[in-house]
């Protein structure tokens, strides 16, 4: 269960596809609770109060983790071009001069 989990939340393409559908069942339900009267009741409101608590968390969270994940790959980058940045010190501490 825990790979399985792990992996959904690897996947930013399904990441992406499950918080589309997410956002129109929400948008579908504004009239829905406006026309049978849910947005009275407390317990309704509670519930919604706590799934835009933990959305919110949520998506802060992945936030997160993709600057992490970008940090990462940054320095990565960096160290790989280690050659490259050896010849362009080499090539700014040394000079040409004619031979006498």
């Amino acid at each position: 269960m825990k790979a399985l989990w792990s992996s959904i939340q690897g996947d930013p393409i399904f990441m992406r596809r499950v918080n589309g559908w997410l956002t129109l069942f929400w948008i579908a339900m504004i009239p829905i609770s406006l026309l049978t009267h849910w947005v009275n009741s407390v317990v309704y409101v509670s519930a919604l109060s706590l799934w835009a608590l933990v959305s919110g968390h949520w998506s802060a969270w992945q936030a997160a983790r993709v600057e992490v994940k970008q940090e990462e790959e940054a320095n990565l980058r960096a160290a790989e071009d280690l050659p490259g940045a050896v010849v362009k010190e080499v090539i700014n501490k040394t000079t040409l001069e004619e031979a006498p």
